[in-house]
């Protein structure tokens, strides 16, 4: 098998693409884990760049989270700063504004994008490559995604996306769980908008994201955190279900060393919860191991407080990402809290990404869950029909724009 090379990595090493770039000016969005091997050390992406021979690198640009990773928790904003080594200019997406300005896309001719993404429609990466492939093409420059691997590998879950739900945390009519590399997802935006813009995919050597064991993370590679709280593959690989206890009143982990890997409150009990979820659909429950525990965050929901529930494990040699459907399984979770606990005030209602409507609404891209939830005579059947359908048309979408087979 070809050994693995990150996009950015062949690009360094491309002749052919140096020359097309030569005379341009460059930006990099970029994050923490914009990393890339340089003569056997991992080197940050724009820290390379502004090294390589014929690269005129005028401009970054930070995500949420920023360049450098400097926000802990959502809805924290990171200013426009210069770089304090080479210099440059460093703008910020998520901070005055998520779209870049005039003044912004004026810096630049060509925009290299390259995030690590975790594979889920809510990561706000994909939002803002899509909102940066509009604002390219509208402005007339160019943007070429440096392509890294969807640690997700290509299972896809999870309810579309509904017109009129579309928000920083949902770009389009995906699923939740998309099986997409960030370079696929923006042939297929590219495609639904129809946007007339030079767009190019740096690929990768050697990814196969079907191949066992790694499926989707190649064996040997660094996890680097893209963002504070994606603290692991196996984080990376429960986001997809359990991004949706941000919209709830139970605990995702956060303020713990593994947030958004275990699903708990204080109210729970760990065994009793989990006997409910085998009562009304114990095949949702395959493909990971789910460990009772108790745990106690720090800050966010519940602080100081001891909750119960349990983690999820898919970092082992049994897992199979064909069987393991996160999405499925916090629903199932959410399912048996509400019937163990009918009276729990389930879902939050607090601001979410500067919106006023309902963070679970948000977050699922319409009202299917809550509504299945909620309702005490709704199946695990019923939920199954809605979602196979989702499913199969968005499985028949992607396959066009998919780039390693």
């Amino acid at each position: 098998m070809t050994a693995f090379r990150f996009g950015i990595e062949n690009l360094l090493d491309d002749p052919a693409a140096a020359k097309k770039l030569k005379g341009r000016r460059v930006a990099l969005l970029g994050h923490p884990a914009s990393i890339c091997r340089v003569k056997g050390r991992l080197t940050h992406s724009l820290d390379a760049l502004m090294g390589a021979p014929g690269y005129a690198v005028a401009a970054a640009f930070g995500p949420q989270h920023g360049m450098r990773g400097d926000k802990q928790d959502n809805m924290i904003e990171s200013p426009d700063y210069r770089d304090p080594v080479h210099g440059i200019p460093v703008f910020s997406l998520y901070g005055d504004v998520r779209r870049p300005t005039p003044a912004m896309l004026d810096s630049f001719d060509v925009l290299l994008v390259d995030l690590q993404d975790v594979g889920c429609r809510i990561y706000t990466y994909l939002t803002t490559l899509g909102y940066l492939l509009e604002d390219c093409a509208r402005a007339g420059k160019a943007l070429w995604v440096l392509d890294r691997p969807n640690p997700a590998g290509r299972p896809v879950e999870g309810a579309r996306l509904q017109p009129g739900w579309e928000s920083f945390v949902g770009i389009g009519p995906l699923v939740m769980r998309h099986g997409l590399t960030l370079g696929e997802a923006a042939l297929w935006y590219r495609g639904l908008r129809k946007l007339d813009v030079e767009l190019e995919v740096v690929k990768m050597n050697g990814y196969a994201p079907q191949e066992r064991p790694s499926y989707g993370w190649p064996e040997g590679l660094p996890w680097v955190n893209p963002s504070p709280n994606a603290s692991s593959v196996n984080m990376a690989r429960c986001f997809a279900g359990t991004v949706l206890l941000e919209g709830t009143t139970l605990s995702e982990g956060r303020g713990t060393t593994v947030p958004l890997e275990v699903v708990g409150a204080p109210e729970l009990d760990s065994r009793a919860l989990l006997a409910e979820m085998h009562r009304l659909a114990r095949h949702w429950m395959e493909g990971a191991w789910l460990r009772p525990c108790a745990f106690e965050p720090t800050f966010h929901k519940h602080v100081g407080k001891l909750c119960h529930g349990f983690q999820i494990h898919v970092e082992h040699e049994g897992h199979d990402p064909a069987r393991f459907r996160p999405y499925r399984l916090v629903a199932l979770a959410l399912k048996a809290a509400r019937n163990l606990h009918p009276g729990l005030e389930l879902w939050r209602k607090h601001g979410y990404e500067y919106e006023k409507r309902l963070p679970i609404h948000l977050i699922d891209g319409g009202e299917g869950l809550q509504r299945w939830v909620d309702d005490p005579a709704a199946t695990a059947a019923d939920f199954d029909r809605a979602l196979e359908k989702d499913e199969r048309e968005w499985e028949a979408e992607r396959a066009g724009h998919l780039l390693y087979r």
